[in-house]
């Protein structure tokens, strides 16, 4: 097969590498220039559309570099930027005879900066504003040129701090006046007691922001720069840093094993903002959100004190095995110190996993599933991934008389090519689902040959502007099927890669530590029509308008991105199972065209888009309360939104009230999801599509069709 060969390509790529690379070990002062060696190397070979390394690709990553690490120019001076522009036509020559030159300098230089800042921020801070000087400020940083001079640097950093204590200022106001129309005995406080507070709360912002720069190692930066280097050759290549490949395991399987906790960076220690559901730190019922972690031990050792330390590092030392014991020395919400010992576990991401409903509409009954991602365990693909939990799903709402599904792919970034090619395969008799070229193997057909059907019914699929990859593999197949009516934007996002993850540290013989991994482009996919969804995605047969369709979001906007193109189609044939396809489609456009919450939508989308494109702001109080309380009173119109009604039921089904009973955590999460479901306009007007599909009981009973 072509993946076996695919594979073989992978094991000889390793083996070149490995000679190549042999005499280096990742522990001296040069392994900055192996990392760039050795990733050049690997995407110059393997990449589905390798670029040529010149000086038009040298300047391209000198000016994201640049925008990386000072996207708001307010740490470098032009003449630092004028120091830099020596490299902006050598990096090519850095890349082929590996040297870190421009990094270093580029680096060493942010630093100083950056502690520069701190001095500012603290001088400025430490006077008051006055906020009656006419004056304004302009936060279209990429239009904005770098700091002339000190002075000028010093004078965007006042108008900065400024504007966050103008803001801050009338927050506090507000929450002033409110009190003291529920209290009247309330004292005011005057306008410099605020103006005080207001620079107080600033100062404590930047304290934490600043804190949390010097978090950032060298490594860290060096990790953004290579990933300037490797975005060059499209969007979706990127280099991972060993702790961000991590991360990534975890988003893509929704696992982890640890304590079940998100913590945040505190000056006083690592903070609790949520305890995970069902995991070890909430099955202890020792721990809650605001607690915050001083020490931990591994067992049998002594306790390390974390307060100051890297957040990545604090969390190392608490992650660790499955059975495994951790001892944490907590600060209790309370004030009071508290020792607990958790042993590790196992921990499920619960929003990473498909979730559906039973939907009532009068005496009818639907059902709604929603998949955040196409989530797989890539060490084990018999463990829980999205294909296997969607077809559970399936099987339930079946069970509760389920007559037509929506299938949400709102917001699904994608994820497992293999568990859409399953996934899809649960809608259709057998045949090709999506067609895969590589620069190697040329061109491969991933089909269903599974002749069974788990839902031969009505089906809708809801997409959005952020409906990407694998969720646009989905759709268009069974668009293309004419299986299910695709309702949402008037396009996907356009995303038609795909990514392999190669672990470089396969590729380095003697070397120790982890370098991390990188996450290559190596194949593009097109429908089995032969068209591409790279840039143009999938096209809704009803378009409806949302949030995102005024704002520049999609594969198009991005850099870089791998151009659109065809291919030959596949053999496959339409989906006999409607009568009315056509037709129903055409009510819900006209529905549709005469929706006033759509309308209204429009209109909120088109204000959002103005306001995010207007980029100056008033400095003077009275000035920006007159333009806040009009951007306040014509908002109200769109509360509409908000509090639409569909008439809509949304009720979960018997396995998970039965967990809710254990849980009251999962029964808020689900109580909120029905009720965002039963004011969701898109939703409504896929259940009324259900309601109108006609399916063709003559050609239904002779297909095998999967029962319980």
């Amino acid at each position: 097969m072509k993946r076996n060969r695919i594979f073989l390509v992978i094991l000889l790529v390793f083996a070149m590498v490995s000679c190549g690379f042999a005499k280096k070990t990742f522990d001296d002062p040069e392994k900055d220039k192996t990392l760039v060696d050795l990733i050049s190397y690997v995407l110059g070979r393997w990449h589905f559309d390798p670029q040529d390394i010149n000086d038009d690709f040298s300047e391209n990553v000198y000016n994201d570099f640049m925008e990386a690490v000072d996207p708001m120019k307010r740490y470098f001076l032009a003449s630092d930027v004028e120091e830099f522009s020596q490299y902006k036509h050598k990096i090519d020559d850095e890349i082929r005879e590996p040297g870190v030159q421009f990094f270093s300098l580029v680096y060493d230089r942010l630093v100083k900066r950056m502690e520069e800042a701190k001095v500012y921020q603290e001088e400025i801070l430490a006077s008051p504003f006055d906020f009656t000087v006419n004056e304004t400020i302009n936060r279209d940083y990429e239009k904005m040129t770098f700091a002339k001079d000190v002075s000028e640097l010093k004078e965007r950093w006042r108008k900065e701090l400024k504007f966050s204590t103008l803001a801050n200022y009338d927050i506090k106001l507000e929450v002033q006046e409110n009190k003291k129309k529920e209290d009247a005995a309330y004292e005011i406080k005057d306008d410099e007691t605020l103006e005080k507070e207001a620079r107080k709360s600033t100062a404590k912002t930047y304290v934490e922001f600043f804190d949390l720069m010097d978090d950032l190692e060298r490594k860290d930066w060096f990790s953004i720069y290579i990933n300037t280097i490797v975005e060059e050759f499209d969007p979706h290549t990127s280099y991972l840093a060993p702790q961000d490949k991590d991360r990534f395991d975890m988003s893509m399987s929704g696992t982890l094993e640890g304590i079940g906790a998100r913590l945040q960076k505190r000056t006083e220690g690592a903070k609790i903002f949520e305890v995970i559901s069902g995991g070890p730190a909430w099955r202890s019922k020792k721990i809650e959100a605001g607690d915050v972690i001083l020490k931990v031990a591994q067992e049998g050792e002594e306790p390390v004190d974390i307060v100051g330390m890297r957040l990545d590092d604090a969390v190392k030392l608490i992650k660790g095995p499955k059975g495994t014991k951790v001892t944490l020395t907590i600060k209790k919400v309370d004030g009071s110190i508290e020792v607990i010992t958790i042993k590790r576990d196992l921990v499920e991401i619960e929003e990473t996993y498909a979730k559906s409903a039973v939907v009532k509409k009068g005496k009818r009954t639907f059902g709604i599933i929603n998949l955040p991602k196409f989530y797989v365990n890539f060490e084990d693909y018999n463990k829980r991934n999205a294909a296997s939990d969607v077809k559970q799903e399936l099987e339930r709402l079946k069970e509760q008389g389920m007559e037509g599904l929506v299938l949400d792919l709102r917001n699904n970034g994608g994820g497992s090519l293999k568990t859409v090619v399953d996934m899809a395969g649960f809608f259709i008799k057998d045949g090709p689902i999506v067609q895969v070229k590589s620069s190697v193997d040329g061109k491969e057909i991933l089909n269903d040959e599974d002749s069974r059907i788990q839902w031969d019914g009505p089906l809708v699929i809801l997409v959005n502007e952020l409906s990407a990859s694998a969720s646009e593999i989905l759709a268009a197949a069974l668009q293309d099927y004419k299986r299910a009516i695709v309702i949402g934007s008037k396009q996907t996002y356009g995303k038609g890669t795909v990514q392999n993850i190669v672990d470089l540290n396969r590729f380095v013989r003697g070397g120790d530590g982890n370098v991390g991994a990188l996450k290559l482009t190596t194949q593009k996919f097109y429908r089995i029509n032969g068209g591409s969804t790279q840039l143009e995605g999938v096209k809704s047969d009803v378009v409806v308008v949302d949030k995102y369709s005024f704002i520049d979001v999609g594969e198009k906007d991005q850099e870089n991105p791998l151009p659109w193109d065809r291919i030959d189609a596949a053999d496959y044939d339409l989906w006999d199972g409607y009568i009315d396809y056509e037709e129903t489609i055409k009510r819900s456009k006209q529905r549709m065209a005469n929706n006033a919450q759509l309308k209204l939508i429009e209109e909120n989308a088109k204000w959002i888009k103005n306001r995010r494109d207007d980029n100056e702001y008033p400095l003077n109080y009275a000035a920006y309360k007159k333009e806040s309380d009009a951007d306040e009173e014509y908002a109200k119109r769109f509360k509409a939104i908000a509090d639409y009604d569909t008439k809509l039921t949304f009720t979960s089904l018997p396995y998970e009230e039965l967990l809710m009973k254990k849980d009251s955590s999962l029964q808020s999460k689900r109580q909120a999801w029905h009720e965002d479901l039963a004011k969701d306009v898109y939703v409504e007007e896929a259940i009324n599509v259900l309601g109108d599909i006609q399916i063709n009981n003559i050609k239904k009973k002779k297909r095998s069709v999967v029962r319980g």
